[in-house]
């Protein structure tokens, strides 16, 4: 029996082909993203072979933008975006004004109206959020000056597109369009609203949505997940982090008029004081990463090869408004305001590409007869290539940066220039401790009160802020990265303590841990046989599996002779004593 499944067939060619391609990209070392891209091209309508539903397509990439977005608010708190207003508010409207004026000064060269080459200029002047976050979050800049800035500077452009969206319907008539009141708003069009009417409109929705969450949402969303952290319950908690962020976010557009991408990102800031932030966070990465993907491909759907033989000179006069106009509008604008050059290179490297908001402009234009369909294929055309470039503007930016901005150069690191440099511990016999969770707190405390010193990796920032204010030695990242695990200084440790429970992870970090070091004590720990004899076959000295130690604890007091243990006034039933080693809580 045939069924038509246009959902399932898209999801599975997408995440396929993603695949597929994303190895071959990696093989060949390119940045994955481009083998996304690919995949997208390869199941689009312009290419033989299978082609994907693109409209589902799209909406599954929203979701993938919606929950980055709550990733984002969650790091990204409101101090934050006020500490870089100052630069991020006026930088990025002289960018956005820069770009919107070269692309419609490209639009009446080549025959258009003022009104498409308007749309034109502003679809190529706002940046992709998903490209721009992974290129911060790779490179580990989000917690830097650096990239608050990129970030506020994306926040302020986003706002400029949600207020472009709504009035462009209603200036599409003034500007030579069809100007359809339906595409105005359903509100605007029922009240009858003019183009002074909308803007006021629209600016106190957005105020409103603002407000709302600033003073009802910060300590009504909180609250939500720490009722349910509360159950005990994994998978509910889960299942609310996922409700919050997508709630929030669509909500956001269909009462307020506001993106999805922002109503999310005001969801995840409202939890960004809570100590559930880096949990929810944890809990949402699974299928923001799978979505991620998928709004890369469905923009490769988009593209034709064809374009660039049959436009090459518009479409490379479009890529250098992207590429060079807006970086060097950029790079201007963040030195005037004395920051310093590796921070310009930087920003000037983020902005060099566009994405979902192009598109979405693209679409009304096209709507309301203001843009011809060949802008809309060259703006396409330059969000896929602009995109595939930009590892290669990084790495251009990696090269300039130490001569033009020595005091960025750093002779102890091989990182990038545009990477924060991470600096190696000076300890030495010492112990590495990877993760700090219920496990690490346990052997960490252990350590603390032996005196062995020790070096701990935890990619949850809230912990490691608190270990340093112990006079610990801590950084955030993935060990398994070779960067991250050589900050431990590997080579001069006495002890390799994984107490991460994903065996995958810890078997590349083991392997670079013995080739680094081929004396040092690895220790691990292991939930089957499978992954006991994994990690002793890469190199782990000793594997632990939990669930085996519990069976010989629980056999060893069968065995005993039962004693009553005498509950004493003082003590604390949710708090677990262990041999040796401090009380620690007993959700820890």
């Amino acid at each position: 029996m045939l069924h038509d499944t246009p959902l399932i067939a898209t999801i599975v060619a997408g995440l396929g082909l993603a695949f597929v391609f994303g190895a071959l990209a990696q093989r060949f070392r390119l940045p994955p993203l481009v083998g996304y891209l690919l995949a997208g091209v390869a199941a689009g309508p312009f290419t033989p072979g299978f082609v994907a539903d693109q409209s589902l397509a799209t909406e599954l990439a929203e979701l993938g933008i919606i929950l980055l977005m709550f990733g984002v608010g969650l790091h990204f708190s409101l101090n934050d975006l006020l500490s870089v207003r100052a630069i991020a508010l006026p930088g990025a409207v002289v960018q956005i004004a820069v770009a919107t004026l070269m692309g419609l000064a490209l639009a009446l060269a080549m025959g258009w109206s003022v009104g498409a080459g308007l749309v034109f200029g502003l679809a190529l002047s706002v940046a992709s959020t998903v490209v721009l976050l992974r290129a911060m979050q790779e490179r580990r800049l989000m917690d830097t000056d650096r990239g608050k800035i990129a970030v506020g500077w994306l926040i302020v452009e986003d706002l400029a597109m949600v207020l472009a969206l709504v009035l462009l319907p209603a200036l599409a008539s003034v500007l030579g369009g069809n100007g359809d009141a339906q595409t105005a708003g359903p509100l605007a069009a029922r009240l009858g609203l003019g183009l002074t009417g909308t803007l006021l409109l629209t600016v106190a929705k957005v105020g409103l949505f603002i407000a709302l969450m600033l003073v009802v949402g910060r300590r009504l969303i909180p609250w939500i997940l720490h009722y349910v952290a509360h159950t005990g319950s994994r998978e509910l908690f889960r299942l609310a982090v996922l409700a919050i962020a997508l709630g929030v976010a669509f909500g956001a557009t269909k009462l307020f008029d506001v993106s999805l991408a922002l109503g999310a990102f005001f969801a995840g800031m409202m939890l960004t004081e809570s100590p559930l932030s880096q949990r929810a966070a944890q809990e949402s990465l699974p299928l923001r990463d799978a979505f991620a993907v998928l709004f890369f491909v469905s923009v490769g759907m988009l593209f034709d090869p064809m374009s660039v033989i049959r436009e090459p000179w518009p479409l490379i006069a479009t890529l250098f408004i992207i590429i060079i106009g807006k970086s060097v509008a950029a790079f201007l604008i963040v030195l005037a305001f004395r920051h310093p050059v590796s921070t310009a290179l930087t920003i000037s490297a983020s902005l060099a590409q566009i994405g979902e908001f192009s598109f979405i402009l693209a679409a009304i234009g096209v709507a309301t007869d203001l843009l011809p369909k060949e802008g809309r294929d060259l703006i396409l055309a330059g969000s896929i290539l602009s995109i595939m470039l930009n590892p290669l503007i990084f790495a251009g930016v990696d090269w300039l940066i130490p001569r033009l901005d020595p005091g960025r150069a750093s002779p102890k690191t091989a990182a990038p220039a545009t990477r924060e440099p991470i600096p190696v511990t000076s300890l030495s016999d010492h112990a590495i401790l990877i993760g700090y969770g219920r496990v690490g707190n346990i052997v960490g405390s252990a350590m603390r009160e032996a005196g062995q010193p020790f070096f701990v990796i935890e990619d949850a920032d809230a912990i490691v802020a608190g270990l340093k204010q112990k006079g610990i030695e801590a950084i955030m990242g993935n060990a398994a990265r070779a960067d991250v695990l050589a900050a431990a200084n590997p080579s001069a440790a006495r002890y390799l303590v994984i107490a991460i429970p994903e065996a995958f992870e810890a078997g590349q970090i083991v392997q670079q841990a013995r080739a680094a070091n081929p004396q040092i004590r690895i220790i691990a720990r292991a939930h089957s046989d499978a992954e006991v004899e994994h990690l002793t076959r890469l190199g782990a000295d000793t594997v632990i599996m939990g669930e085996r130690e519990i069976a010989r604890a629980m056999i060893e007091s069968l065995q005993r002779e039962p004693q009553r243990r005498q509950v004493e006034p003082q003590d604390d039933p949710n708090v677990i004593a262990l041999h040796g080693v401090p009380k620690v809580p007993a959700d820890r």
